[in-house]
C-alpha cells in the first residue's frame, strides 16, 4: 500500500457500553470490551493490535464518516455534536461512539486530488 494522500479526518471509535448485560461473551463475536478503541482516517479502523472493528458495525459507521467527509453534521443525524455520534450495532450488544478529528488537509474531491484518466 502507498498511501498518497493525506485525509481530512481522523476517525476514533471507541467501546462505551453493552445494551444488555455486563459482558459481550456469547454476544459479540469480535469480543468488544468497554473502552476498547479503533482508528482510522480512510481505511476501516483497527484498534491498537491491529485488529479490525466489525464488520457489521463498519457498515454503519461508514456513511457516518461520509457524511462528514462531505461536511455534514452529525447532530442532524441524531449525533451529540457536529463530529460524535453514539450507535449500536447491528446486532444490539455493543454502543460504540464514533468521533470525527478535522486535520485541516484538503477535501479529496474540491482539492484537485481526483483527476480522470
Amino acid at each position: 500500500m502507498k498511501k498518497w494522500y493525506d485525509e481530512e479526518y481522523e476517525f476514533k471509535v471507541e467501546v462505551v457500553g453493552y445494551l444488555r448485560g455486563d459482558r459481550t461473551e456469547n454476544y459479540c463475536r469480535n469480543g468488544e470490551e468497554i473502552g476498547d478503541q479503533y482508528t482510522c482516517t480512510y481505511g476501516c479502523p483497527v484498534n491498537q493490535d491491529g485488529y479490525g472493528i466489525c464488520s457489521k458495525t463498519m457498515m454503519m459507521l461508514y456513511p457516518l464518516m461520509e457524511a462528514v467527509r462531505s461536511g455534514g453534521d452529525l447532530e442532524n443525524l441524531g449525533g451529540e455534536g457536529k463530529y460524535t455520534k453514539t450507535i449500536v450495532c447491528p446486532d444490539g450488544c455493543v454502543i460504540f461512539r464514533l468521533t470525527a478529528k478535522p486535520l485541516g488537509n484538503q477535501n479529496f474531491h474540491k482539492g484537485g486530488f481526483w483527476k480522470e484518466l
